[in-house]
């Protein structure tokens, strides 16, 4: 498995691959938690959440991604896999940052 530490490498070698204008007000970054976070709407709890976009009053605006999903769903992942999955996450949550802009 991949572990955070890796996690951490591979999301900001992913965060440099987008321009820095995606980024523009995304004052509290980009980060990685290592929860697993489980959806409140899944019936059996089998639904991952891997990534969420925040805006709020006290903390701004902020990408989280979520290591102990990403473990959960993909322990036998290539360090590639891996990587790719992070980088469509990301990009999911910068199209909620920018859809949040955009108003």
């Amino acid at each position: 498995m991949i572990t955070m530490e890796k996690t951490q490498e591979l999301l900001e070698e992913v965060v440099r691959e987008i321009p820095e204008e995606y980024y523009i007000e995304l004052n509290g970054g980009v980060n990685l938690s290592p929860q697993c976070r489980l959806s409140p709407a899944a019936l059996n709890n089998d639904l991952y959440i891997l990534g969420q976009y925040h805006k709020s009053s006290h903390l701004g605006r902020i990408i989280t991604l979520y290591y102990g999903s990403f473990a959960a769903l993909y322990p036998d992942a290539s360090e590639g896999e891996w990587k790719k999955r992070l980088r469509e996450t990301l990009r999911h949550e910068l199209t909620h940052h920018l859809e949040s802009l955009a108003g």
